[in-house]
């Protein structure tokens, strides 16, 4: 298995003179219980006026409740209302909390109709010789059965992963579209834990795709920042640079707003999309690999916007807007039939 390269430290260092830490001023102290978990049930839906705690201990999210938040450890921001949940992730603008709610609530539906919607790609031996992996796994969200499926990879600097913003409202906007989703969960600390936790998540839906009613023939991998870097890694490297096996590469890879600049002929299609007025992640540096991929025979697209900012997730109220209907279309033009 060969070892991957990652410049971890160059990235902290431009999300730390970019980005302002959350407003302390959102945390409460810490929490003794919600005033509103007694009147939740297993089918009620969350409202923006909800808890942070009520997502955490929802009962339709039974043992990965925690997991649908940014860090590891969220009890400090328990109190924090939903509405204001773009303070649990600093590193991302354009946070609609409305989305974040209908996408959790999709969840919900799903589990009150006895259908699976998280999935541990590691085993309890995995998980035994590192625990650290038990703060990981696959949020599914259905299209089609044996439709080909994505997987979207949130981003948060490898510091938080921002499933809320960055991958359950997309995850469900791509099922919308009768294509399946997965949302994963990475281990938070390491680019390189997170990339073998990518590739380890792509191997466990290729051995159990009949079970889930997956396609594998024409898979996508979607990333937006840190988890750009993790599909860039996959689409540079190879699935089997991080686990045994023969699995192919992805018939797309969507790339969102990253300083990684990772290319070679054997990349596969490649979307690409940045905001000019990215803080973090330099449009120069994007357009350039757009660039050096397509000069590499590479099948491109790239989208350019202008006040979208970083970590735009589904772009609404943005000019990137709809973009993500643009990558679903050049993934479909690539698929294989």
């Amino acid at each position: 298995m060969r070892m991957i390269g990652y410049h971890i430290i160059l990235l902290f260092a431009v999300f730390t003179a970019n980005c302002s830490s959350p407003d302390a001023s959102v945390y409460d102290e810490p929490h003794n219980g919600s005033e509103t978990e007694a009147n939740i049930s297993m089918d009620t839906h969350l409202t923006i006026n909800n808890l942070v705690q009520d997502i955490a201990e929802h009962p339709a999210f039974k043992g990965f409740g925690e997991l649908l938040l940014p860090s590891d450890n969220n009890t400090r921001y328990y109190n924090t209302p939903i509405s204001n949940i773009g303070a649990l992730m600093p590193y991302h603008n354009a946070v609609h909390p409305e989305e974040e709610v209908a996408a959790l609530n999709r969840l919900i539906n799903d589990v009150n109709d006895n259908k699976s919607v998280f999935y541990s790609f590691y085993n309890e031996q995995q998980i035994k010789q590192d625990p650290r992996k038990s703060n990981t796994g696959l949020f599914f969200y259905r299209g089609d059965p044996d439709a080909p499926f994505a997987i979207v990879c949130p981003g948060g600097g490898f510091s938080y992963v921002g499933s809320l913003h960055e991958g359950l409202p997309l995850a469900w906007e791509i099922s919308k579209k009768k294509l399946n989703a997965f949302v994963i969960r990475y281990r938070i600390g390491s680019e390189q834990w997170a990339t073998e936790d990518l590739a380890q998540a792509i191997r466990f839906i290729f051995d159990n795709a009949s079970t889930l009613k997956v396609d594998t023939k024409n898979y996508s991998l979607w990333g937006g920042s840190a988890g750009a870097r993790m599909v860039g890694n996959i689409a540079y490297y190879g699935v089997n640079a991080s686990v045994q096996g023969n699995y192919p590469e992805p018939a797309t890879a969507v790339i969102a707003y990253t300083g990684q600049s990772l290319y070679s002929e054997n990349f596969p299609p490649t979307f690409i999309t940045v905001s000019a007025n990215d803080p973090i992640a330099n449009v120069r540096v994007m357009e350039r690999r757009a660039e050096n991929l397509k000069n590499a025979g590479v099948t491109v697209r790239y989208e350019r916007y202008e006040r979208a900012g970083h970590g735009f997730g589904l772009g609404t109220g943005t000019d990137a807007a709809g973009w993500l209907d643009k990558a679903v279309d050049f993934w479909k033009e690539q698929m294989k039939r």
